[in-house]
C-alpha cells in the first residue's frame, strides 16, 4: 500500500504542476488582456493581484485534496492588514505560492529574468511585480507599494534553503526595511518531511505526504535601526533577521 500511496503521490504532483503550468498559459492570454480593461492603473493592479492569490488558492487547496499535503496555519489574520513587510524562510518551492494564496495584495520581489519569458512577462507587469535587478530600484519600488497599500513578501535567503545548511542572508531585506522605515513580519514556515528543496526534482516525492506549516508572529520593530549609518544597521538587522529565524526554526513545533 506504500508504494501505491506513493505512486499516487508522484502522478498528483505531476498533475498538479501541469495544472500550474496551464495556468501559466492562461493568465498571459486572457486575463492580462482583460485588465487592460481596466483603466485606473491602480484598480488595474489589485484586479490582477486578486486573479493570481484566487489561482495560487486554488493550486494550494488542489494539492491538499489529492493527498499531497496538509497544511497547519497559526495567526494568519495578521496578514490580512495591508501594507506589511513580510518575511519567511524558504524550505521550499511553494512557499511564495502559499504566501500569496494567503494575501489578496501581496507583492514580491522577483527574478528579472520573469520579465524576459513570454509566459511570465505580462502577468509580472500587470500585477506590479518587483524586479530584482537594480537594488536601488527594489527599494524605491517597494516604498512605492508600500504606498498603494500592498503588502511586500521577501525571502532573505534570496533562494531555498539546503537541508543542513546554515542560513545564509542577503541583506536586501534589512535595506528595504531600514530605507523604507517599514517594520518586518515574520512568517515561520515548517515542511516535514522535506520536499521541494532546492536541488530536489518534483517527483522525488517522500514516502509520506508532507506537512506544511506557517506560523505568522508578532512584528520586529525596526526604529532601532534607523538611527546610525544604514549600511552598519544594514548588517545589524540582517544577523538580527539571521538569529530570529535559527532561533524560530529550531523551535517550532
Amino acid at each position: 500500500m506504500k508504494a501505491v500511496n506513493r505512486l499516487w503521490r508522484q502522478l498528483a504532483t505531476g498533475f498538479s504542476f501541469a495544472v500550474f503550468g496551464l495556468g501559466g498559459l492562461i493568465l498571459p492570454l486572457f486575463f492580462v488582456p482583460a485588465s487592460w480593461l481596466i483603466a485606473d492603473p491602480l484598480r488595474r493592479e489589485r484586479w490582477v493581484k486578486y486573479v493570481i492569490h484566487r489561482c495560487f488558492r486554488f493550486f494550494t487547496r488542489m494539492m491538499a485534496m489529492l493527498g499531497i499535503l496538509t497544511v497547519d496555519t497559526r495567526n494568519l489574520e495578521r496578514l490580512s492588514q495591508p501594507g506589511q513587510f513580510v518575511i519567511a524562510n524558504h524550505p521550499t518551492l511553494i512557499d511564495v505560492v502559499f504566501l500569496i494564496s494567503f494575501m489578496p495584495r501581496a507583492d514580491c520581489v522577483v527574478k528579472s529574468s520573469l520579465l524576459k519569458n513570454p509566459f511570465t512577462r505580462g502577468p509580472v507587469r500587470a500585477a506590479r511585480y518587483i524586479a530584482n535587478d537594480d537594488p536601488d530600484e527594489v527599494i524605491k519600488a517597494a516604498g512605492d507599494s508600500f504606498a498603494r497599500g500592498n503588502s511586500l513578501i521577501v525571502f532573505p535567503e534570496g533562494t531555498r534553503t539546503t537541508p543542513g545548511e546554515d542560513f545564509t542572508l542577503q541583506r536586501g531585506a534589512a535595506n528595504i526595511a531600514i530605507r523604507t522605515g517599514q517594520d518586518l513580519r515574520p512568517v515561520i514556515i515548517d515542511c516535514s518531511p522535506p520536499t521541494l528543496t532546492k536541488n530536489t526534482p518534483w517527483y522525488r516525492v517522500p514516502e509520506r505526504r508532507f506537512y506544511m506549516k506557517f506560523r505568522v508572529d508578532d512584528q520586529i520593530d525596526v526604529s532601532p535601526f534607523l538611527e546610525g549609518k544604514p549600511s552598519t544597521m544594514s548588517r545589524q538587522l540582517t544577523a538580527t533577521i539571521k538569529d530570529y529565524f535559527i532561533r524560530e526554526t529550531a523551535q517550532h513545533d
